[in-house]
């Protein structure tokens, strides 16, 4: 196992990385269609084809899930993903040819390196042709490559957020994966120990800083106008699971950003989860026992995603604050 949602059996990532302009798209591909859901708990969504994953609509599979850079303008990399998939034949048959199913989602990360180049067609079509089931790099790669985190006082006083993935499988031989891309306006603790991994810099000492500390207290420093963030995830796995159950894993499995993310959910956030079963293990999964573990791997891959961030337009990365703490 690589530890990583590619793990899961029929789960492929691919990602499209921009450096210059610090933006990027993740593809997760499950070309042989997956029974899908998702969840949407923050206020400030950017997304495409959610509605249709309710459990009382038609359509049962989806063949691919996008986290993208580059706010709603980011919407248009599914357009590329749906493109080579339709290459490939695989989509909802419609008689005619395949029609792709590709849920999205976005962050925004348009205050950060460049503004004016945003992840498109051919950037999501590009994450697709490198996609595979082996290892997935984390960190500013991919849809993590423009995040940030830990924003009370400002970009400025930002840390860098990333890309993290992990994987578990069980004793019924089943595995359960999470890929996340962590844009939040608050802080990243280690669920384990509660400790700070990434928050704001405080602008008198520069060392990082709890934000729950300060939003009951004096707010005249604080930049609450910077009010774009999001965290976006995918949790996966190769149960059977029906469209009800995924809806079910999606929902719990947003309990992991609330155990690493403070705050999580807020009006300045557009947290939304994808769950999907590609069934490829042949188990039936137990709904309760598949999103309690996705809540617990989502968490560990967002306290990941900001420990495998580097240092990117003019963001520093956790990696450089090591012990400014306080």
């Amino acid at each position: 196992m690589h530890n990583a949602i590619t793990d899961v059996l029929g789960i492929e990532v691919g990602h499209y990385t921009d450096l210059g302009a610090v933006t990027g798209c993740t593809v997760v591909l499950c070309r042989d269609g997956a029974i899908a859901g998702v969840d949407v708990r923050g206020s400030a969504p950017g997304t495409r084809e959610t509605d249709l994953l309710r459990p009382i609509n038609l359509v049962q599979h989806v063949h691919a899930v996008v986290l993208t850079g580059g706010s709603a303008y980011g919407l248009d990399a599914a357009a590329g993903v749906m493109r080579w998939l339709e290459e490939r034949q695989s989509g909802f048959n419609v008689g005619v040819g395949v029609v792709p199913i590709v849920p999205a989602a976005v962050l925004f990360d348009l205050a950060i390196g460049r503004a004016d180049i945003r992840p498109n067609a051919e950037a999501g079509y590009a994450a697709c042709q490198v996609a595979g089931n082996g290892p997935v790099t984390e960190g500013s790669i991919g849809a993590g490559t423009g995040a940030t985190v830990g924003k009370l006082f400002g970009l400025g006083f930002a840390v860098k957020g990333g890309l993290g993935t992990t994987a578990r499988r069980i004793v019924s031989g089943v595995t359960v994966g999470a890929l996340v891309a962590v844009n939040a306006f608050g802080d990243v603790v280690d669920p384990a120990t509660g400790a700070l991994v990434a928050g704001p810099r405080d602008p008198s000492h520069g060392g990082m800083v709890c934000t729950l500390d300060h939003l009951g207290g004096d707010l005249s420093r604080t930049a609450f106008g910077f009010t774009l963030n999001t965290t976006i995830a995918v949790v996966a796995t190769d149960a059977i699971l029906t469209k009800e159950g995924a809806n079910k894993m999606a929902q719990m499995a947003h309990d992991g950003l609330a155990q690493a993310i403070r705050p999580a959910h807020t009006m300045w956030d557009g947290d939304t989860v994808f769950a999907l079963a590609t069934g490829k293990s042949g188990v039936t999964g137990d709904v309760n026992v598949l999103g309690a573990l996705a809540a617990m791997l989502l968490a560990e891959a967002v306290v990941r995603a900001v420990r495998k961030a580097t240092t990117l337009g003019g963001i520093p990365a956790v990696s450089d604050l090591t012990g400014q703490a306080v």
